[in-house]
């Protein structure tokens, strides 16, 4: 944080140190006493007791009145309101994945890019799917999913190879892809074919296939994702069933109003 305010006159400090107490709280942390988000912001427990109680007031955390624990407010959700108005493209994919996912009968999800991770913007569960798998916002790193690696495939290579060297990979399940060389070959073989597959990355005996969604440079912003079970489906399968209609979805998804 100094560091960003040296760079920049306009950052404000105070600000910036309310943001960390609302980003404490994830999906592991859903409820935090002043000790954890003191711990988990870095901050001292006077500090964080003055910005929990200020973002209390002012609606953005709700206080169990026993525990006094803190979690977060309604107001996220109005925010996420009014991001889905803001991100045109949103409004532009929402009918085309409501027809694939009717048509496949399997989880479809829409997602974009977001710094170095991937980030769930829309998601339409099927009916095996568990309640996390149907959460909007949720961010993983690109390079471990079918979706980031979808997009990378369409940036240029120099951008490409960057990302590859250097954005973050996080262990998921014991079969997660930590080596960048295997990672880089997947992503040149998306390259090569249009579309993304993973397998056993975030969830074991999980197909992942991801098709990019391109701006009028070739360079992917935002992916068309379907997750299977392996137990129902194979490579040919999800070739010969999921993949046409899937890409047929993505290219029909036009990103020129996000541009």
């Amino acid at each position: 944080m100094p560091d960003a305010e040296k760079r920049d006159s306009l950052f404000v400090g105070a600000l910036a140190k309310g943001l960390r107490v609302l980003r404490a709280f994830d999906e592991t942390h859903p409820e935090l006493s002043l000790g954890a988000l003191a711990q988990r912001t870095g901050m001292d427990k006077s500090t964080v007791q003055r910005l929990a109680n200020t973002l209390h007031q002012e609606g953005w955390l709700t206080k169990d009145p026993v525990t006094r624990r803190l979690r977060p407010s309604h107001a996220w959700l109005e925010l996420a309101y009014a991001y889905y108005w803001s991100d045109p493209l949103v409004g532009n994919a929402m009918p085309k994945l409501i027809e694939l996912s009717r048509h496949l009968e399997e989880t479809v999800n829409f997602a974009e890019i977001s710094g170095d991770h991937t980030i769930y913007v829309l998601r339409l569960p099927c009916q095996r799917t568990h309640f996390a798998a149907s959460i909007i916002g949720r961010r993983l790193p690109a390079l471990s999913t079918s979706v980031g690696r979808a997009i990378l495939s369409t940036w240029p290579e120099p951008d490409r190879d960057a990302a590859i060297e250097n954005w973050p990979l996080k262990e998921f399940t014991p079969r997660t892809t930590l080596d960048r060389a295997s990672i880089r070959n997947s992503i040149e073989e998306a390259a090569a074919r249009g579309f993304a597959i993973s397998r056993d990355e975030m969830i074991l005996n999980e197909l992942a296939v991801a098709a990019p969604i391109c701006g009028p440079d070739g360079r992917a912003i935002a992916a068309v994702q379907c997750s299977v079970s392996a137990y129902s489906w194979n490579d040919d399968s999800l070739l010969k069933k999921i993949v046409p209609p899937l890409l047929d979805t993505a290219n029909a998804i036009s990103p020129s109003l996000r541009m």
